[in-house]
């Protein structure tokens, strides 16, 4: 008999990476398509269910192959009835999707936010393999994050869970954030904050740094570049790390006091900065940690990269329509 595919499904802000999956966790192919925003991003569930389709196609499937559809979405999800409360950046408000995503392919929907089956894809088949409670922090344009207790996420009383990146961490005079407040963890631990943090350090102080010639050059910086400089021995580049590190390893302490966890997997584009992150997060957050809880935590780079979502998508969707069957 013929392996039935589950579809994973990770929509960002650009692009929407899609794969098909065994219900083991393999991925047999994985594909991208951009996120179209127009519109308010009402076209979006057609784009998925037409891109699996032609994929379906080109590998001579039919859809009786698949199982079902494990997406994940930027924003609070309802667990009830898989609608968004708000994705900012897709133009989404209240928006129904596993109700006009089902309707577009005609297979079930599972949906949950996109941090959260980032975590759940690196405890199947990533850095937290094995480990049953978790913190996964997702370091990208934003900082998001999705908790696992008991093997279990945990969502909250409507769909909020794992906010990590909305803990305050600047509690005065903090950066405005997206979500309306001021202060908060992303504000300083995102590829975003970690730049303005450079530029401000650079009008702050005199200092001969591979920074200001870029900055002077081009005008702009980029995260990679502020950890480049980093690794190269750049005192400015390492007191902006510094002050990074020492912000996420307070949040993340703080969590884990709270949570006693086995493993704090980071991931997004910011984690590809491996040891020039990860040397001075741990060093920042042992003195914050409760000593039992530090002892039994471990602090990795998650190893998935784009697959995270999507396996993590698959995994929900195995767990909820297989259970079914």
């Amino acid at each position: 008999m013929q392996e039935k595919w589950i579809v994973g499904v990770d929509i960002g802000g650009t692009t929407i990476k899609m794969a098909f999956i065994s219900p083991d966790g393999d991925i047999h192919y994985s594909w991208e398509i951009d996120t179209d925003i127009s519109d308010s991003g009402r076209n979006i569930p057609t784009s998925i269910a037409r891109s699996i389709d032609q994929k379906l196609t080109v590998l001579n499937q039919t859809k009786n192959r698949l199982i079902g559809i494990g997406i994940g979405a930027p924003g609070p999800v309802n667990a009830e009835d898989g609608s968004i409360g708000v994705a900012v950046n897709l133009g989404w408000e209240h928006y129904p999707l596993q109700e006009i995503l089902e309707r577009e392919t005609s297979l079930p929907v599972v949906v949950d936010n996109d941090a959260n089956i980032a975590a759940i894809g690196e405890m199947w088949k990533g850095a937290g393999k094995g480990a049953k409670n978790l913190i996964c922090v997702t370091l990208g344009t934003g900082v998001g994050g999705g908790i696992i207790v008991n093997g279990k996420v945990v969502h909250g009383v409507n769909g909020a869970g794992g906010e990590i990146g909305h803990m305050t961490s600047v509690p005065k005079n903090g950066a405005s954030c997206n979500c309306g407040k001021s202060g908060c963890l992303e504000t300083v631990a995102s590829a975003t904050g970690i730049v303005r943090l450079a530029i401000e350090e650079l009008a702050s102080v005199n200092q001969i740094s591979k920074l200001r010639d870029y900055y002077e050059r081009q005008q702009t910086l980029s995260a990679k570049q502020v950890f480049d400089a980093a690794s190269e021995g750049d005192e400015l580049a390492n007191r902006v790390i510094h002050q990074v590190a020492f912000h996420l390893g307070l949040a993340l302490a703080n969590l884990a006091n709270g949570l006693n966890p086995e493993k704090i997997v980071i991931g997004g584009g910011v984690a590809k900065a491996g040891d020039t992150l990860l040397a001075p997060l741990k060093e920042e957050f042992v003195p914050f940690a409760f000593p039992r809880v530090a002892q039994g935590v471990e602090i990795v780079i998650a190893t998935l990269g784009n697959h995270a979502g999507v396996i993590g998508g698959a995994w929900l969707a195995k767990e909820k329509l297989m259970r079914k069957e």
